[in-house]
Order: structure tokens, then sequence, then C-alpha cells
């Protein structure tokens, strides 16, 4: 089977996409799934983290079970640049569950979990005490249609094909 310009093959994708839905599979069942025994599917997870390829495995809590409803997207504008040291402090804050430093109109996007408009204000007073902090635009998610990890799979490239309309 060939491998891809990544090293994966169809194998692997398939099995890391099986994984990130549920690493709690035994190696067995996912085997049955990509057709490799349970010995292969062990020394193939095994070499995706000795590699890096899986970071790590951690359980993914429920929000509503942990009292973090509150979803928003905070953007924030810096006068100098985003990844300095007291901007990556940020990270610290258990509210922030990502951040990104991005080009364009801001300087570093944040994803935050909290459990309510006084904590938002509260996160928002400590990332505007950070001198380097110009401005802030916040996006409050009221329904999330997806949310979920990186995933294994890739789409097809395609080339749009032209339309004509007959009369």
């Amino acid at each position: 089977m060939s491998k891809d310009a990544h090293g994966l093959d169809a194998i692997d994708r398939k099995l890391l996409s099986l994984l990130s839905q549920d690493a709690e599979q035994t190696y067995a069942e996912i085997g049955k799934q990509v057709g490799l025994s349970a010995p292969a599917v062990h020394e193939r997870v095994k070499r995706y983290k000795a590699t890096g390829r899986i970071k790590a495995v951690a359980a993914q809590l429920d929000p509503s079970m942990t009292g973090k409803n509150f979803l928003a997207f905070i953007h924030v504008d810096s006068t100098g640049w985003a990844k300095s040291d007291a901007m990556l402090e940020l990270r610290d804050f258990p509210e922030v569950e990502e951040m990104h430093s991005v080009a364009g109109d801001t300087s570093m996007i944040l994803k935050v979990r909290m459990e309510s408009t006084p904590a938002m204000e509260a996160l928002l007073a400590r990332i505007y005490s950070l001198p380097e902090v110009k401005m802030t635009k916040s996006y409050v998610v009221l329904s999330t249609a997806l949310e979920r990890p990186v995933q294994a799979g890739i789409t097809d490239s395609f080339t749009p094909s032209i339309c004509t309309v007959s009369k």
C-alpha cells in the first residue's frame, strides 16, 4: 500500500480516524474495522506515539457537566508582536482552550470557555491588563454545529467543472 507525502497509507488514516473518535476501543475492535490483527494495530499505535503523530490520549470533558457553557472567540489586537512573553501568558488561563497567532486585522484569536458573562468580563479585564493589548473583539457562540479534534482523513482535491447553461 502506498504512503502519501506525510508517510501515511489509507489504513493509517482510517486507524487514526477511529482512534480520534474513540480511543477506548480495543486493538481487536479497531483491527476488525481496518483489516489488521490486534498486534498489528498495537504496533502502528506504538509507532504513532513514538513519532508524535499521536501527541496524547485525553478525556474530552462535557462543558455543561463542568459548568462551562459559555463559549466565545476573542480577537486580540496588540501593539507589538502577538507572541510576546506577556501575551503568551494567556496560555495559563484555564478559560483559554485555543490560542492562535494570525495574519489579518487582528494579532491573536482565542477560543475561551467559561461559566458566565461575568466570568467573560473578568477574563477580558485580565487580557486588557496586558500592556500590549490595544483592543479586543468578542464573538459569543450561540450554538455549535460542529466541534471535533483534528481529523486524519483528507478531502480529495478536485477541479471545479465549468458549468454552461443551455437555453
